[in-house]
């Protein structure tokens, strides 16, 4: 079982504090990768995580919805979408990103289609080498 990490997340970082395997690293360049990213290969699958996400974001791969319904006041972060949204992570540190959109309640969204970015990232992406720094 892997832990996909999906457009829900707007990078608050806790997450990442709690993995016990550090599996969990921000996407970079963040105008490409805008959200967080498990490596399949190196998670063990502890779920520590999910409870940790204030954005409901994680879910396990057989989980992610392909009907989510959103309550009206979160955000996706996606390429190629061009709102603006600002905050702050766990640790204070501000957080911008220029590719999201708020959803509207009822809204309803294929949260499947964030499993193979997270996939890509650690394979033909930047993170392939990101966990050897």
């Amino acid at each position: 079982m892997t832990y996909i990490i999906t457009a829900l997340c707007l990078r608050d970082s806790s997450c990442v504090e709690v993995c016990p395997v550090e599996c969990i690293i921000p996407g970079k360049p963040q105008a490409e990768w805008p959200w967080f990213y498990i490596d399949p290969d190196t998670c063990i699958d502890c779920g520590a995580c999910i409870p940790e996400c204030p954005y409901e974001a994680i879910f396990e791969e057989e989980e992610v919805p392909t009907d989510y319904t959103a309550k009206g006041e979160e955000y996706i972060a996606r390429i190629g979408l061009d709102g603006h949204w600002e905050g702050e992570n766990d640790q204070g540190e501000a957080v911008v990103l220029d590719c999201t959109r708020q959803l509207e309640a009822g809204e309803v969204l294929d949260l499947t289609e964030d499993i193979q970015p997270n996939y890509d990232y650690f394979t033909d992406g930047p993170g392939y080498d990101a966990l050897d720094m």
